[in-house]
């Protein structure tokens, strides 16, 4: 067997150091590149910039209401595990509602996917926060449709959903949409809750809840 790095402080700053090295990181504005780096820490894809789309003030806003303990709406546990706390305001709330008793019936009268279903749990929470989707495309179409129909604003959606049905026009349904909401999409069929929550991670440690790399 080769030999291989085994100190973890080494590995971390070793895997940083070769993202740096491959990604094309002399487009990503300085207020982005943290969260470009994490991104593509977490997928091993430095192309994955090709299918980043991130509005002009979508950095300022998602930092602003993650350092201010705004809830973090998750469309599973999955991007919620991956939400490093220590990162956090204590205040800061992390919130999945999929599995909450209520969304089967619920989803079964809507004639939708529990994953939509769920959204409709976010209600009340969704002003101010931050929507994080790192699976399901119904999720961030349902997002949008009630937006559409005059509700709660949140301040910034991560949209990575992941997938090939749905995923990619759900992402570009939220690049589209007139509703002035921040946003951050990996467009087309990649995605996923490492990708979606290494966002949320980088904009704390941005934010000064953390170490950078």
């Amino acid at each position: 067997m080769e030999p291989y790095l085994k100190d973890p402080a080494a590995i971390y700053a070793r895997s940083f150091a070769i993202v740096r090295e491959q990604a094309a990181l002399a487009g990503v504005s300085s207020d982005l590149e943290p969260v470009a780096v994490r991104l593509i820490h977490a997928c091993g894809m430095p192309d994955i910039l090709d299918d980043l789309e991130v509005s002009p003030d979508f950095v300022d806003r998602a930092m602003a209401a993650i350092t201010a303990g705004k809830p973090l709406l998750c469309d599973c546990e999955m991007v919620a595990s991956g939400i490093t706390r220590r990162f956090l305001p204590e205040a800061a709330r992390v919130i999945v509602t999929l599995n909450d008793p209520q969304v089967p019936a619920l989803a079964a009268r809507l004639a939708t996917t529990r994953s939509a279903a769920a959204v409709e749990l976010w209600r009340e929470q969704m002003d101010g926060a931050v929507v994080v989707v790192g699976n399901a495309p119904t999720t961030l179409f349902r997002c949008l449709e009630i937006m559409a129909e005059g509700g709660l604003r949140p301040a910034a959606i991560i949209g990575c959903p992941v997938g090939f049905v749905g995923a990619a026009e759900s992402k570009t349904a939220l690049a589209q949409a007139q509703d002035g909401v921040p946003f951050l999409v990996v467009h087309g069929t990649r995605g996923g809750s490492a990708m979606a929550s290494s966002v949320v991670n980088a904009l704390a440690i941005a934010g000064g809840g953390g170490s950078a790399s």
